[in-house]
């Protein structure tokens, strides 16, 4: 791995998703009733929970509403949830200030143009497989896996094994 890119890591205490093309591929389902729903990827649950289990902090940022992405993030133990982000640095400066948190000690994960100005403000900034090429530009790092197909569970191994983590966390299970 890249020393830049370790040494960003390394910092990393909280990862931030957007969701629509990051957490799902960016479908939007709606059924007969207007019913919004989300298909999200297990192995990326399974991959925020590592996260959090092994200290790090998590959060959403998305500019739309959905009882889905709720359900999703209150299943995974995500207790930062911010829907409807018209604005998303203004989100992410409250983060900070809540926080008390620096920007270089959060990743931002996006795929959108509406993910730049967060991205452009984070320490570790991640565009996923799917992302547009502006987004792309401005990324430290770019997934190989896209949205809502194991994007996230990449994030998260990743920053997990670049701060020696992984391998304690996977004892658990391999010496079952």
């Amino acid at each position: 791995m890249d020393e830049k890119l370790q040494a960003r890591i390394e910092k990393i205490k909280m990862v931030l998703f957007d969701v629509d093309g990051v957490l799902t591929a960016g479908e939007i389902i709606f059924d007969d009733n207007g019913v919004e729903s989300k298909v999200f990827n297990a192995q990326d649950g399974v991959g925020i929970k590592y996260l959090i289990r092994c200290g790090l902090k998590t959060g959403i940022i998305t500019g739309r509403t959905s009882k889905a992405v709720e359900f999703r993030a209150n299943e995974l133990g995500i207790t930062d949830v911010y829907q409807k982000a018209l604005d998303k640095v203004l989100v992410f400066e409250k983060i900070l200030k809540v926080h008390v948190i620096d920007p270089e000690e959060i990743c931002y994960a996006g795929d959108d143009l509406a993910d730049i100005p967060v991205l452009r403000r984070a320490g570790l900034a991640v565009a996923v497989e799917n992302a547009g090429v502006e987004v792309k530009e401005v990324a430290h790092y770019i997934t190989k896996r896209p949205g809502g197909k194991g994007a996230a569970r990449e994030i998260a191994e990743l920053i997990l094994k670049a701060q020696n983590k992984w391998e304690g966390l996977m004892k658990k299970y391999l010496e079952r």
